[in-house]
């Protein structure tokens, strides 16, 4: 465990977000019919029914875990199986070099890493910190790779299988994150800018912004500062890691938007709907959210204030605030948004 445990740009937290799908297929909480497969490029393949994993030998680990969102969690204590063990049984072959993890997912969530590392940093978790897991969180069996930004973890798992070439994960393929998403040498939660100078040009001046809503149409690193979009139908965009600080979306719809890691400081987003929005690990210090609504809205991470140097201080303004269903606050922000009289039906 590395001495300087919190990575840039992450803040601490005891409570534990839940991001990504929330709820498995129903096979995967019925274990009687529950299984495992090892498979791929492995001597013997293994099929493991839920008693057999219960009789391998079970160890503790202590483990940090960062999330992309910005978020990290401390000290954690994870109870399961290496890795290293279960592929020991199968048998790697001399051609694997990558292993892929496959979830009891609807969207048939997966997630893939080089082989040396996983060997070495990846368990497969029943337990965090002495209490089963959670089906939000993976009940009954997932991975956990604390090396890695933890969307190279997976819940709800199936499938182990050893691969001569990689095969991108879920958020990989669907959202640009990073295939290595190592938190500590540099930046590693998304792949490079996704805007040449020319579509930046129309994205400007959009009207119609139906272009941008394709399937895995992701902006990344955008740097919209200032912007004020002609076009007033802004849901469903998928802006990320992006630069809209100073925006002014008055008179918007961004319902359901993606917004996730971009930078919001001083936006103005009055009576502005964010219902659904994803605004994980967001920056909203000194927005005009007065009268918004963010109901529902994904806020792991998210910011509505914060400490400048000199000690003076930059906060959201949130009269009015709508919050109900809204899920992920950290410690800091919801004292915050409680203290204005904003929290009433977030959690």
């Amino acid at each position: 465990m590395r001495p300087d445990r919190l990575p840039p740009g992450q803040t601490l937290t005891r409570k534990f977000p839940v991001v990504g799908e929330k709820a498995p297929l129903a096979a995967a909480l019925d274990l009687a019919a529950w299984r495992l497969v090892v498979d791929g490029l492995v001597e013997r393949p293994l099929e493991l029914a839920w008693p057999d994993y219960l009789a391998l030998p079970h160890l503790d680990r202590p483990a940090d875990l960062h999330c992309v969102t910005g978020w990290s969690r401390l000290d954690c204590r994870l109870t399961g199986v290496p890795l290293a063990a279960l592929l020991e049984r199968a048998g790697v072959r001399a051609a694997a070099r990558f292993v892929r993890f496959e979830a009891w997912s609807e969207r048939r969530h997966d997630t893939s890493l080089p082989l040396d590392f996983a060997r070495a940093d990846v368990w497969l978790v029943h337990a965090i910190d002495g209490a089963p897991l959670t089906v939000e969180h993976g009940y009954p069996l997932r991975t956990v790779a604390p090396g890695r930004y933890f969307y190279k973890s997976l819940k709800w798992l199936r499938r182990i299988e050893l691969l001569a070439a990689d095969q991108l994960g879920y958020w990989e393929r669907e959202s640009a994150y990073h295939n290595v998403g190592d938190p500590w040498p540099e930046d590693q939660r998304f792949t490079t800018g996704s805007v040449d100078p020319e579509e930046f040009a129309r994205l400007r001046a959009a009207t119609d912004f139906a272009p941008w809503r394709l399937p895995r149409r992701v902006l990344l690193g955008v740097d919209l500062a200032g912007w004020r979009p002609a076009g007033r139908d802004l849901t469903g965009l998928r802006i990320k890691a992006s630069d809209l600080s100073g925006a002014d979306f008055t008179g918007c719809d961004l319902a359901g938007i993606n917004l996730s890691l971009c930078n919001l400081r001083g936006a103005r987003l009055a009576g502005v709907s964010l219902a659904g929005a994803d605004l994980e690990g967001a920056d909203l210090a000194g927005a005009d959210l007065t009268g918004a609504d963010l109901s529902g809205a994904a806020l792991s991470a998210t910011r509505f204030f914060a400490d400048l140097e000199g000690g003076s201080h930059l906060a959201a303004r949130v009269e009015g605030l709508r919050l109900a269903g809204a899920s992920g606050l950290l410690e800091d922000q919801e004292a915050f948004l409680a203290a204005a009289g904003a929290l009433p039906g977030a959690r």
